[in-house]
């Protein structure tokens, strides 16, 4: 018997303008720490379809970026988008995984929910090594330039329902007080540090299941992987809704070198 093919789902584009917990109102503040001063280049390790690397060179106008990031399906967006917004000759993307690519230090650095790129493998189930990609960050950052760090956390601790949908670990992840202990050892001065509120969360988690429920508008109820289409997003909204809302957090860091 010949299995059902993998459903198509709608790109996360669609239904979401940032691969992450955040609001529309916070990339402004993002934004402006690393534009001003102008700095002449910009690094964005992780940086899916390049939203928040564009909206940088469009408020720094000599700056030049680049975006790495290893999800080709991601990644492929960016380019159409920097010529849409007039960006082409100042933005270069790759798909490339970051621990490949050849990467140079940066007046301003970007690295968002990318710190598994110095760590072990996602497979494997390990905790975030939050100090060897800071360290490989810190080395990234040209004196007295500037690095958004953003990065899960733990923002309540964490019981079983809530670590069963990750790696079913409690030290996966650590509180946002020791994220912000951790920076400053490996010489990162901290000029603020916020995580994702509830709003944000709910809003990326919503959006994150539209591709399912798009599909099933596309596609109905008598399409054979309609029941694993189903059941994806029903575990994906129990995963959130009645595990880690609440538990698991998104911090955003506005870092100096």
């Amino acid at each position: 018997m010949t299995a059902n093919p993998e459903p198509v789902l709608p790109p996360l584009h669609e239904s979401l303008t940032w691969l992450t917990p955040l609001s529309e109102e916070r990339p402004a503040g993002l934004v402006g720490f690393l534009s001003e001063p102008a700095p002449a280049d910009v690094l964005d390790l992780g940086c899916g379809w390049g939203e928040l690397l564009l909206r940088v060179l469009a408020a720094a106008p000599q700056a030049h970026g680049r975006g790495v990031d290893s999800a080709a399906p991601s990644i492929a967006r960016a380019p159409e988008q920097a010529r849409v917004r007039g960006l082409a000759t100042r933005a270069t993307f790759e798909a490339t995984p970051g621990r490949d690519a050849q990467l140079e230090p940066a007046d301003a650095v970007i690295c968002i929910g990318a710190s598994q790129i110095w760590g072990p493998p996602v497979e494997d189930g390990q905790p975030l090594d939050y100090a060897a990609a800071l360290r490989a960050l810190r080395g990234l950052v040209r004196p007295g330039g500037r690095l958004v760090y953003g990065e899960a956390v733990w923002s309540a601790p964490p019981h079983p329902a809530a670590t069963a949908p990750l790696s079913g670990r409690d030290d996966e992840f650590v509180t946002l007080e020791a994220l912000v202990e951790l920076t400053g050892r490996v010489g990162f001065e901290v000029v603020h540090a916020d995580p994702a509120d509830l709003d944000e969360w709910d809003t990326f988690e919503a959006g994150f299941r539209a591709r399912f429920a798009r599909w099933m508008e596309t596609h109905g109820d008598d399409h054979p992987a309609a029941p694993d289409v189903r059941r994806r997003h029903e575990q994906q909204r129990a995963a959130y809704e009645e595990g880690y809302r609440g538990v698991l957090g998104m911090a955003y860091l506005c870092l100096r070198g």
